[in-house]
């Protein structure tokens, strides 16, 4: 056994920082990454305000209002579409260019660990959710929305499930395709589930059975849950789609995710 020179202090062992601490540390290094990209601010903060500006603050879109205000209608889709922006293109495509810089390799072997990069991901998602509903949500007040709390309540509700099905989804192709394939379906989607999927306008307002399709989707079935957070409550089937995609993509993130 080693004795230690009189007068001398030993060397502090090294350890890593408390969980809590590392979890912090990455997801304050995801949002700053966030903010600093102008593509990410573009696609999660000014396309839904511009959504929310032409669509609510103008009639050149015929929307079916089914007897309520413009905006009661136009809100709850601009904050689906901003639910959409921030869980899955912006981590779709973050993530991707991580794996392939070989990023997320190199951080899964740190204390930090798989769990805590992915725990950072999702918790910057939140954060700039509530960034996108500040602006958003004071946008459409100020064109005349007046939601009550227990409304927001619901929504909130709807908008966390919602977080987790398209952050699943973003997980799914940011694992598995090429980065320069993610670049592309990630805002190719965002496109098509907001205009088609029911994500932005009321289904009803589709032709024929297309608006039962769409929906089905994940884009209709938050669509639909939002609006019916703001007006009359939430149907249970929009609860039920939104939580059976949640499992069936988790499910399949599971099994085919590439770290590398």
């Amino acid at each position: 056994m080693s004795a230690t020179t009189p007068g001398t202090v030993p060397a502090p062992a090294p350890a890593a920082a408390p969980a809590s601490a590392r979890l912090r540390a990455q997801t304050s290094f995801e949002i700053a990454s966030i903010f600093r990209n102008g593509e990410q601010v573009m696609v999660t903060l000014l396309l839904p305000l511009l959504a929310l500006v032409v669509l609510g603050g103008t009639d050149v879109v015929d929307i079916d209002l089914g007897g309520r205000a413009r905006i009661d209608v136009v809100a709850p889709g601009v904050l689906a579409l901003a639910v959409m922006a921030a869980a899955f293109t912006s981590q779709a495509i973050a993530t991707s260019f991580d794996r392939r810089g070989g990023v997320l390799r190199l951080m899964a072997t740190t204390p930090l660990g798989r769990l805590g990069l992915l725990g950072g991901k999702v918790a910057a998602v939140l954060v700039l959710q509530v960034v996108q509903a500040v602006v958003v949500g004071g946008g459409a007040v100020a064109l005349g929305w007046r939601p009550a709390l227990p409304e927001v309540l619901a929504a909130l509700a709807v908008g966390v499930l919602g977080t987790a099905v398209f952050t699943s989804f973003a997980m799914l192709i940011a694992g598995t395709l090429r980065f320069e394939a993610v670049l592309a379906l990630a805002n190719l989607l965002l496109v098509v589930l907001t205009l088609v999927g029911g994500a932005l306008v009321p289904v009803e307002s589709f032709p024929g059975v297309t608006g039962e399709v769409a929906r089905l989707l994940p884009s209709g079935a938050l669509g639909e849950g939002m609006r019916g957070a703001f007006d009359g409550g939430v149907a249970l089937r929009d609860v039920v789609t939104l939580v059976v995609w949640t499992a069936g993509l988790g499910w399949a993130t599971s099994r085919t995710f590439r770290w590398s």
